[in-house]
This record gives structure tokens, C-alpha cells and sequence, in this order.
């Protein structure tokens, strides 16, 4: 008898999701255990595996929206799977090129079933050749970022300008009109908002109306950790395996600050404040599919390394697409870092429920008055947004100027001061 394939439950607020995309084809064998498809939710998107030994059928395409314990297929036991046909060649066989002599994935997958639904489209709008595309995404997948650089490389150069004639006398021409505008390709595209971004976009309104946000700034001489880091930086990746960065430094900061002024640590619910007694610190990660806020827990517990190493693997995870929903519930505090991108001032947006973000920013070199003399500085802005349903604008300032205390003198973090 055939084993129904479920859509699985992966959190009590999400009742659907979207089958993205099939990792293995309709008649192929599969092993329990083995991922059969992605399952992308408003919040994560997570691979399912298979329920048992057998040959796949399937039931749902890829792209549809399907719900909560719903049936996208079945598994049969004593299935045989369909033969593969084998790639044919064409008539007159063209010059080997190095992409073509690259082997081929693991499980001889295709190229065109491991585009992504976005660069699948771009694809078929723009007339590219699949075998001209390198994918950069997970095991070896094409991105929408892949086409759009490929597209790149095939725009003319501008021809090099030839050497001046020699100047003769001749009648003056009336000037030539005005080149026509050449466009290539489509004007405009139109794909599908992902259902993260659905999520984004829903919960940034959210908080927008629902609570009184307020941004305070301040900055920060970054000499004490930058020469800290210089100085131990090799020392603490031989130990740790792991690099030793800026984010568990302020994640540290942070939790001292927190623990100095609980209201910020604290949520609104309804007429009540509820005050946390741990520190767990969302950190947002940009990611093709959106911005996403893996949850670092029981932060006032963990040590530099352990801080570091759980950042640096909530990230690959993010990245790679296999953060769970686990890994991104509960926060009640959210560190952002556009400095990463270049951004020198922003005002982020507080994540309900909590009630402050801290926004990082780039680090900049600039003339500062340090013991009545003019000296330059590696700088950075930094700047908490608040709710000020809940929070005053004196434990705002505060709160910017504690860890503007323990960055600027990290001993600060290691004594708890």
C-alpha cells in the first residue's frame, strides 16, 4: 500500500505554505529520510523528508500553496522507478568549454531543476542558454542574481575610440538626429512575493501602527575592540575555530545594558508589562529570500566563543535555507548590522513584540575631540529604536550610552560592569 506524503506541521501559527520545489522527480527512488521537497512558510523554509523506502509520486506542483497535514504525494513501497532518458546529443557537437568538462552534481540532477522559481523565469524571458549560467546557490543552484550577472557579461562593450584623422577642409554636415532608444529584453518583470516577504511586509505595517517608535543616537569609538581584536584575533580562531567579530561584542553589550534597564527587555501585552528574565537576542540575516531574525538564546549564559559560533552557524543556516522555525521564535531584544551594506545612519524598525532594536552601522574613520585635542578615530553610529508606549526617552539614552560604555571599554563586559 502507498504512503501518503503529508505536508508536516512546523509551528502553531502556520496553517500553510508553499511546495517550492520538488528535490527529486516524479518515479524516482527514494530512501526514508531522504529530502523530498521544500516546504517555504511566512517564516522559514525547511525541506521535508520522505516517509519511507519506495518510488515517488507526486501529487502537488511546484509553486502551488498547500495546506497544513494536506497530501502532495505518495510513496510506493514496491514501486519500480522510471528509467531515466539518457541526455541526447546534438548533430554537429560544438567546441568543449570549461563549464561543459565540469562534472556533474551528485545525484545527476538536470541544470534547469535546480533554477530557482525566480531565475527559472528570467530565463525563459530572456532566451538564456541554462548551460551558459554558474549557480552560487546551495548545491550548485541558479539564482536570480546568477542570471542577472550573466546578463550582465553579454551586454556590448563600448567599441574603443579611434585616433583622430587628420583635419581637412570640408562642407559643414547638418548634425545627425537623435539616436532612437534600444531596449533589450523585457521592460518589466513580475514574480510572485515569496511568502516571507508577505510575512515582512505584514509585520513591518504592524509595528508601524500599532506602536509609538522612537529612534535615539549616539556613537562609538571602536580603537578599544578593533585593537582587541587585532591583538587576539588569530589566537581566538586556532582555540575556538571560529572568527572573532564585532556582532558578540555588542551582543554582550547588550545583555549588560538589558540587565541595567529591564524595561527595554521587557513586551507589552495588553494592559500588562511583562519584564524577561533572560536574554535572548534576535540577530537579522539578509538572505535572497528576505530578511530573517535567527534567535540567540540565554545569551547572559554563554561565553565570546560560544556567542560567535552560534552566530556564525544561524547565519550558514539562513543562508542556505534550512533555518527552522525553531531557530527564529521567541527574541526579546533584535541587534541589526546594515554596516555590513554600507549604511552610515538608519532608523530600524522595532520586531513585535519586543520593544527596542539596536541598529549597527559602518565604521568610519573621522576627526573627534579626545582630551582637548583633535584626533582621528575609527567611528560608528549606532541607534536604538523604541516603544515609547513603554519605554521613557531617559532609559532610551541611557540604555545607547551603556553600551556605548562597554564597547568603548570592553573589560567593561568581562568584569560585568
Amino acid at each position: 500500500m502507498a504512503v501518503e506524503i503529508k505536508v508536516p506541521s512546523v509551528g502553531e501559527s502556520i496553517t500553510e505554505g508553499i511546495l517550492s520545489r520538488w528535490l527529486k522527480k516524479d518515479g524516482d527512488a527514494v530512501r526514508s529520510g531522504e529530502p523530498l521537497f521544500e516546504l517555504e512558510t511566512d517564516k522559514a523554509t525547511q525541506e521535508v523528508p520522505s516517509p519511507a523506502d519506495g518510488v515517488l509520486s507526486i501529487g502537488v506542483k511546484e509553486g502551488e500553496r498547500v495546506t497544513i497535514d494536506s497530501i502532495v504525494g505518495s510513496i510506493n513501497p514496491q514501486g519500480k522507478p522510471k528509467p531515466r532518458q539518457p541526455d541526447t546529443e546534438p548533430a554537429a557537437k560544438p567546441a568543449k568549454r570549461e563549464a561543459d568538462e565540469r562534472p556533474r552534481e551528485a545525484d545527476e540532477r538536470p541544470r534547469e531543476t535546480i533554477l530557482s522559481p525566480a531565475a527559472r523565469q528570467m530565463v525563459a524571458d530572456a532566451d538564456v542558454d541554462v548551460r551558459q549560467l554558474h549557480g552560487s546557490g546551495r548545491e550548485g543552484r541558479i539564482t536570480k542574481e546568477d542570471v542577472l550577472t550573466y546578463l550582465e557579461q553579454q551586454k556590448p562593450s563600448a567599441p574603443a575610440a579611434k585616433p583622430p584623422a587628420a583635419e581637412k577642409p570640408k562642407t559643414p554636415e547638418p548634425p545627425p538626429p537623435a539616436p532612437t532608444p534600444v531596449t533589450t529584453g523585457q521592460r518589466e518583470t513580475r514574480e510572485r512575493m515569496s511568502s516571507i516577504r508577505q510575512r515582512i511586509a505584514a509585520r513591518l505595517v504592524e509595528a508601524q501602527q500599532t506602536a509609538a517608535i522612537l529612534t535615539t543616537f549616539n556613537e562609538i569609538d571602536m580603537s578599544a575592540v578593533m585593537a582587541l581584536r587585532a591583538k587576539y584575533k588569530e589566537a581566538f580562531q586556532k582555540k575556538h575555530g571560529v572568527s572573532l567579530g564585532f556582532l558578540g561584542f555588542f551582543v554582550k553589550a547588550c545583555v549588560e545594558a538589558l540587565r541595567a534597564f529591564a524595561v527595554v527587555n521587557a513586551r507589552i501585552d495588553g494592559n500588562d508589562i511583562v519584564y524577561h528574565h533572560y536574554y535572548d537576542l534576535g540577530v537579522a540575516v539578509s538572505t535572497d529570500k528576505g530578511l530573517m531574525v535567527p534567535v540567540l538564546h540565554d545569551d547572559e549564559c554563554k561565553s565570546f566563543a560560544q556567542i560567535e559560533k552560534d552566530i556564525a552557524a544561524l547565519a550558514q543556516k539562513a543562508r542556505e535555507g534550512k533555518i527552522t522555525i525553531n531557530d527564529l521564535q521567541g527574541g526579546t531584544f533584535t541587534i541589526t548590522n546594515g554596516g555590513v551594506f554600507g549604511s552610515l545612519l538608519s532608523t530600524p524598525i522595532v520586531n513585535p513584540p519586543q520593544s527596542g532594536i539596536l541598529g549597527m552601522h559602518a565604521i568610519q574613520k573621522r576627526p573627534v575631540a579626545v582630551d582637548e585635542q583633535v584626533v582621528i578615530r575609527p567611528m560608528m553610529y549606532v541607534a536604538l529604536s523604541y516603544d515609547h508606549r513603554l519605554i521613557d526617552g531617559r532609559e532610551a539614552v541611557r540604555f545607547l550610552v551603556r553600551v556605548k560604555e562597554c564597547i568603548e571599554a570592553p573589560e567593561r563586559i568581562l568584569l560585568e560592569m
